[in-house]
């Protein structure tokens, strides 16, 4: 069985509108981040003497090395902020990588500034590199803060092992989601050793008021846009399940209702992160694209069952109260900067590019969807989609394994033979992180430039 669901008037006014294709400001923001990494290495500068000797040499080592951690720790939260200049401008799946490798980087940077001060200090005190360990527990025990500082770097090695890849693939995502929220945590116990123990701020009152106003902005914006903002969206909205359709074999339809949610201002392309207030499901918060274009009175997500959360939808009870934090995400009409567009979707990643097909501008013939499933009992949504290709004269074809198995041949001298002027396209695409990359290979194979490939994973 499968459920339709139309834009109506709003959707076909988006078809409607000329291209201003708006650019990411990745960019700027990196020079940004850049330059504030200067000021820090300049802080120190200005406050350290010539160094005369190896313990000096270490121990400014440990200075420089902690300033720049405490700086990418103000980073790591702000990336967690879900600020909508990063989520929609940016797009999501970049800003979670950005996250994971600021991460990387602050643990590293917190283990090299715990090693060289502890070493530095027991050279200072007479000793060698072998009484490090009992250097530390000294410093821990008296120095003020440092208990702080340990328990708060303690958490920051947990955080790390969870995201490791092997580790990150076999805990369950609510998990893992949990266990990365102690970075709140992590960071306020290790801010007030900054404080009290760094001899930069002790020196230069405008330092110390630089960093609390570095942390008060950051702390600003994570209460503002991680609980006051939801907290304001769901009020208003005051949305619930509606009904939940079984589109194919696994695979369901979740309709949910609202008042004016057409003023949320989500887009086609984009997604929330959903909380269904049900039986075992209250604590956990996943993002889903949304299947259709938003209406004023409902949307709608569609879902594969390849998780706990994810199968159990198909239990949600109409009347249902949600709760949902968005929209987000960069993969959206903006980022068209062609007259013509291919979509690619590979499975359960139809469901944004379903959206798109049904709301991106254009004349007859300049979209064309390629849906990638197994089989053709696999492709969901699919009476809609054709309906769509037929109202605005698109192009609809699908690409699943033969009878005996085999693989269709997305090759670029294939994409080429289907598609003659595809190097002239936009590409927006969705689907397995595999699936993702082939397709990209090809698509830069055929000739399509990669700044007009399209493409945002939601696997963090």
């Amino acid at each position: 069985m499968t459920t339709t669901l139309a834009g109506g008037r709003a959707a076909r006014r988006q078809t409607m509108r000329r291209i201003r294709p708006r650019r990411s400001p990745a960019v700027p923001l990196l020079l940004a981040v850049w330059a504030g990494a200067a000021a820090v290495l300049w802080l120190w500068w200005h406050d350290t003497p010539s160094i005369a000797d190896d313990n000096g040499k270490i121990l400014n080592a440990g200075r420089i090395t902690g300033l720049l951690a405490g700086y990418l720790m103000a980073l790591v939260v702000l990336q967690m902020a879900r600020v909508p200049a990063l989520e929609r401008r940016v797009g999501s799946d970049r800003v979670a990588r950005w996250h994971a490798m600021s991460g990387r980087y602050t643990l590293c940077l917190v283990a090299a500034h715990v090693f060289l001060t502890m070493w530095g200090y027991a050279l200072q005190a007479g000793k060698s590199l072998g009484d490090i360990v009992q250097q530390t527990v000294d410093s821990v025990n008296q120095l003020p803060d440092m208990g702080k500082a340990a328990v708060g770097t303690g958490l920051f090695v947990v955080i790390g092992v969870s995201s490791a890849g092997g580790i990150r693939r076999r805990l369950p995502y609510d998990a893992w989601y949990h266990v990365h929220l102690l970075t709140y945590a992590a960071v306020f116990l290790t801010f007030w050793h900054q404080i009290t123990t760094g001899n930069d701020f002790a020196l230069e009152p405008m330092a110390k008021t630089f960093w609390y106003g570095l942390y008060g902005a950051v702390t600003a914006l994570v209460v503002w846009y991680r609980i006051l903002t939801p907290i304001r969206l769901n009020m208003r909205h005051r949305m619930r399940v509606e009904a939940v359709i079984e589109e194919t074999p696994g695979i369901v339809s979740v309709l949910i209702g609202g008042r004016r949610l057409h003023r949320m201002g989500a887009e086609a392309g984009q997604f929330f992160r959903w909380r269904f207030l049900a039986p075992g499901m209250r604590f956990s918060s996943h993002p889903y694209s949304l299947s259709a274009a938003p209406r004023p009175d409902m949307l709608r997500i569609t879902v594969k069952a390849i998780g706990d959360h994810s199968a159990r939808l198909r239990e949600l009870t109409p009347g249902t109260r949600v709760w949902a934090e968005g929209p987000y995400g960069a993969m959206t009409a903006q980022r068209r900067s062609r007259g013509k567009v291919l979509l690619v979707a590979g499975g359960v990643g139809i469901t944004p590019m379903r959206a798109l097909f049904e709301t991106l501008p254009g004349a007859a013939g300049d979209i064309t969807l390629l849906y990638r499933a197994n089989t053709t009992q696999d492709l969901a949504l699919w009476d809609e989609l054709a309906a769509i290709a037929e109202e605005r004269g698109a192009r609809l074809m699908y690409a699943v394994n033969s009878p005996d198995g085999e693989r269709p041949d997305i090759s670029p001298e294939n994409l080429q033979r289907k598609i003659p002027d595809i190097e002239r396209h936009d590409v927006f695409m969705c689907g397995p992180p595999g699936f993702a990359q082939s397709v990209y290979e090809a698509l830069r194979g055929a000739g399509v430039p990669a700044r007009r490939i399209h493409h945002e994973s939601f696997e963090m």
